[in-house]
């Protein structure tokens, strides 16, 4: 079992995530709104921040030709 339970980049995007939404809690908190309010801010920010932080960290992309070349299953490599 050498395999990971999940990779690194999905471990980086939901540590951003939660991160963000300590953050936003924290300041809600600070802002005099209470603990159930922080807590709500802190949720809704980092569900709000998981697509967010998914489409800026690029996506590990392996490929077996030059850059730009797009092959299919039948081999149209020169297809764009």
């Amino acid at each position: 079992m050498d395999r990971s339970l999940v990779s690194v980049r999905a471990a980086l995007v939901l540590l951003l995530a939660a991160l963000a939404g300590v953050g936003a809690g924290l300041l809600t908190v600070l802002a005099g709104d209470g603990a159930a309010g922080g807590v709500l801010a802190g949720l809704t920010a980092a569900g709000a921040a998981v697509p967010v932080f998914n489409q800026a960290i690029a996506p590990d992309t392996v490929t077996g030709g030059p850059a730009g070349v797009r092959t299919g299953a039948k081999g149209g490599g020169d297809r764009a």
